[in-house]
């Protein structure tokens, strides 16, 4: 049974449909499938089928990286000695990161703060940096405390 099939059957299976199958995808080579809004992926732990994904943000020195809050655009430096992450997507996490510009989607500034969205006594400051006391380092529990962002400017409007 090709993909397509399993999760048309998995479809049903979801809306108790007749001929609806639970998939078992257990052995299925995914590489290079787009798992985004996929569920239940930060429950994935380390094993030895887990152990060579990449982290998607560099594993050392300082990089530029984006995130999105309250409609508008926060550029950041994550700094060389902040803890980072990233499970199996594009989402990255960090433990500080200095905040350089905030701008609307179309690149215009926007002010010198923001709050974020998911705290809002977490506000982000041009020019300060911003810290995360309680990061977490598991990195594969992808949206658990820490400074969540994207590489590219791109995805953070995007996401």
């Amino acid at each position: 049974m090709n993909l397509k099939e399993i999760l048309r059957k998995h479809l049903m299976w979801l809306r108790s449909e007749n001929g609806g199958e639970r998939a078992d995808l257990r052995g299925a080579n995914l590489r290079g499938a787009n798992l985004r809004g996929a569920k239940n992926i930060d429950s994935i732990i380390w094993s030895i089928y887990t152990a060579f994904y990449p982290l998607q943000c560099p594993e050392s020195g300082s990089y530029i990286g984006y995130k999105k809050a309250r409609g508008l655009i926060v550029e950041l430096e994550i700094p060389a000695d902040a803890l980072r992450s990233s499970a199996t997507s594009r989402k990255c996490r960090a433990s500080k990161a200095k905040v350089l510009s905030i701008s609307d989607t179309d690149g215009n500034p926007a002010g010198e703060q923001v709050g974020s969205d998911y705290d809002s006594s977490f506000v982000y400051v041009v020019g300060e940096t911003v810290e995360v006391p309680d990061f977490d380092t598991n990195r594969w529990n992808e949206c658990a405390p820490g400074i969540n962002h994207y590489i590219t400017r791109a995805e953070a409007l995007k996401n």
